[in-house]
């Protein structure tokens, strides 16, 4: 277990990023619903509110993580909407899924400033993550990043640029590369192939890609990745657990110092921070949805 110095640091450096205060995180509720039938999968936070992306419709819900209440804010196109990053200039990146696709949003209006279809053919844009003045998309049915590359003032680009994967990584049957997040040296991203459960260091520029050395640790199921300082939190949907793993300045190692786990994970998938607590939706993956299956959002204190 890590020491109560370490929770201490990582929950002030957290409520200092997002902006609450240790007392103001307590009265927030722990528990909250999304609609039925949403289908929950990512979640981004900014500010006080939460977001999240429906599998079912694409739908973009905002929570006020205060409060717990929530509308939907931007209506979806029908397909789905997975990994969501917000990016401080009130714009929502979503990964859209077995559509091939990804979505910029405002969340002023919730109207989709632009969209960018990344592939065609059987695709899977499964996460992205903000690094710099780029937002890195992962497909985890092809051994790619998707990358649009931000201009001055987070000018959209008019395409993506895709960077093959290569090196260490090995695309197999099932879900390939899933979560990403930024190395702690800022230097190469991170991305969890979920089949694997193996973490991997890829160089943003070229898309060579080394294992990370995980002293024998598998994170089956992996799914959304967080980065706080040098922790990164790996979600394991299936198995309701999140990984924690202290990781090496440069990222090529790490170790799993704890497993997380609560009563109320029914196949968390994605996770954010806010004030001391991190925030997982549960997708459900082992329950067959309608239009009248309940879903929500649960807290834990790391």
């Amino acid at each position: 277990m890590r020491s109560a110095i370490l929770k201490t640091a990582l929950g002030v450096m957290v409520a200092v990023m997002l902006g609450a205060t240790p007392a103001q995180a307590a009265t927030k509720p722990d528990t909250f619903p999304l609609p039925n039938g949403f289908q929950p999968e990512g979640i981004a936070i900014g500010g006080h509110h939460a977001y999240f992306g429906s599998r079912a419709t694409g739908d973009i819900y905002r929570a006020d993580l205060r409060t717990g209440k929530g509308a939907v804010i931007s209506k979806g196109p029908g397909t789905q909407s997975l990994g969501l990053k917000t990016d401080g200039r009130g714009r929502l990146f979503v990964a859209g899924g077995n559509a091939g696709n990804a979505r910029v949003i405002d969340l002023r209006d919730g109207e989709v400033i632009k969209s960018y279809q990344l592939a065609t053919g059987t695709s899977f844009v499964n996460d992205v993550i903000l690094v710099g003045r780029a937002a890195y998309f992962t497909d985890s049915a092809n051994p790619v990043l998707y990358k649009l590359e931000l201009g001055r003032g987070g000018a959209l680009p008019d395409e993506a640029v895709k960077i093959p994967l290569s090196g260490a990584i090995q695309y197999t049957t099932g879900n390939n590369a899933n979560g990403i997040a930024p190395s702690p040296d800022g230097r190469s991203l991170l991305i969890v192939q979920s089949n694997t459960g193996k973490l991997f260091e890829v160089n943003p520029s070229s898309g060579v890609t080394t294992e990370v050395d995980l002293g024998g640790e598998a994170l089956t199921n992996g799914d959304g990745l967080l980065l706080h300082g040098r922790t990164l939190y790996a979600v394991q949907n299936r198995l309701n657990t999140i990984a924690v793993i202290g990781l090496a300045r440069d990222g090529a190692s790490g170790k799993v110092t704890e497993r997380l786990t609560d009563d109320r994970f029914d196949v968390p998938t994605t996770v954010a921070a806010y004030g001391h607590r991190l925030y997982l939706p549960n997708a459900r993956f082992t329950t067959t949805p309608t239009p009248d299956t309940t879903y929500d959002v649960v807290a834990v204190k790391p």
